[in-house]
């Protein structure tokens, strides 16, 4: 599949797939519904119709097989981008600066970072996502989910002889025993990043460096449903992510 230089709207789409991981090795490229877990994510970025060209970073030969397989751009991903203390902004400019598939003048260049490790994912979450960023003008676009039982509200410190005492404040649960009464609260669940070229290179104006300044100083978010997402990040994710996928099929 050859590279077209991208419309107005569309965003160049970064699948990190990193060889290295200790929770569950190889799980960029575990079979996972039928097919290596990172086929999905590159499938979710080929559909979207706000994304005129998808890039590859790994050190991964196989998942650098795969990606040729489905028509994906490859870029090698350097051995100190790949270590597990590499940040993910730094793999993603080293891909962005290999594509080559975008004008670098165009004020309009956007990105969509994806994890290659993320196989279930609801449709349509990646064209949301660019199409908030060019409607609102944000710097970047993450996908969230609502956290459920497992608020913040409810967590608590644990100390010597299993003692307990609210994580924050003077009140066990802040006071409150039903779900249903937890204010809103929400966690990044690793659906889609969209951001501007000016916040993954760092030009935002007013932002202090740090390992989340990619994001920009406007940062807007998109709710996923409970079950939408699933980020492989232990075995027990495989299995979930299996079933789900399965189901689908």
């Amino acid at each position: 599949m050859s590279a077209r230089p991208l419309q107005a709207g569309e965003a160049c789409a970064i699948i990190l797939a990193r060889a290295g991981s200790k929770g569950v090795p190889g799980k960029n490229v575990a079979h996972v519904g039928g097919r290596p877990c990172i086929a999905w994510t590159i499938e979710a970025a080929q559909r979207a119709t706000r994304v005129g060209c998808v890039v590859v970073s790994t050190d991964d030969p196989r998942a650098h097989a795969t990606a040729n397989e489905m028509g994906a751009r490859v870029v090698g991903r350097p051995a100190a981008l790949a270590t597990d203390t590499a940040r993910i902004d730094d793999a993603a400019r080293h891909a962005a600066d290999h594509a080559r598939c975008f004008s670098p003048e165009s004020e309009r260049d956007s990105f969509v970072i994806l994890y290659a490790n993320v196989p279930v994912r609801p449709a349509g979450l990646i064209d949301r996502a660019v199409a908030l960023l060019h409607e609102t003008g944000a710097d970047s676009v993450q996908s969230y989910a609502r956290v459920g039982k497992h608020h913040p509200w409810w967590m608590v410190r644990m100390g010597e002889h299993g003692t307990v005492a609210p994580w924050e404040g003077d009140t066990l649960n802040h006071g409150v025993y039903r779900r249903q009464d937890l204010p809103a609260a929400y966690i990044p669940d690793g659906g889609v990043i969209a951001l501007t070229r000016e916040a993954l290179f760092g030009r935002c104006a007013g932002v202090r460096p740090g390992p989340h300044a990619f994001f920009g100083r406007d940062r807007r978010g998109i709710e996923t449903e409970e079950g939408e997402v699933v980020d492989i990040d232990s075995p027990i994710d495989l299995v979930v992510a299996d079933v789900l996928l399965r189901r689908k099929a």
